[in-house]
């Protein structure tokens, strides 16, 4: 059982009260019809990183893995408020949270670590690490839910490199979630 959908739910969410909760409340029902594998963003967690970054400097490498590990705190963060969800750092992991009828949220740091598929540049976000992670795991589809207002300039510019053209792409404001994961069901 592999996913079909990779569903990352941006960091920036956590800014508006509510929009996390509305997306972990759509999450579940879009869950009965596809296979999800849930990235999430870094939010504030990598906020610190950079703000630590402009402040200090932090050199390239570092800066990377530590905003990766940011990826790995908003997962358990996700996971603790999804019902039905696991926490995995894998592919095989994701696949057996899957058989078990699970919502597999991907903390990424240890699969990243050890493909190490992108840059380590800050033109690298969640965004790009999520649709490396669609395509490794063999999804047909990504969507990106974005805060209230988003469009497609939001993604980071690796993005769109990064997207194979067998992979489908939608960027979704969180005030349309319910609306647009009505439309991924009818996608299968």
């Amino acid at each position: 059982c592999v996913p079909d959908v990779v569903v990352k739910i941006g960091g920036g969410l956590l800014a508006t009260a509510g929009d996390l909760d509305r997306v972990m409340a759509a999450i579940p029902a879009l869950a009965r019809y596809r296979r999800l594998l849930v990235v999430p963003g870094g939010g504030p967690f990598a906020d610190a990183v950079r703000a630590v970054d402009r402040d200090l400097g932090i050199p390239a490498d570092a800066a990377h893995w530590m905003a990766v590990l940011a990826m790995d705190q908003y997962a358990h963060l996700l996971a603790a408020r999804l019902p039905g969800a696991s926490v995995v750092s894998s592919l095989d992991q994701a696949r057996k949270a899957l058989d078990a009828r699970r919502i597999p949220v991907l903390a990424p740091s240890n699969w990243l670590q050890n493909e190490d598929p992108l840059p380590h540049t800050w033109d690298v976000t969640s965004d790009s690490i999520a649709a490396w992670i669609a395509d490794a795991a063999g999804a047909r589809e990504i969507v990106l839910v974005k805060p209230r207002g988003a469009t497609g300039c939001l993604v980071d510019p690796l993005f769109t490199q990064i997207v194979p053209s067998h992979l489908e792409a939608s960027i979704i404001p969180v005030d349309q979630v319910d609306a647009a994961f009505g439309l991924v069901c009818q996608r299968k």
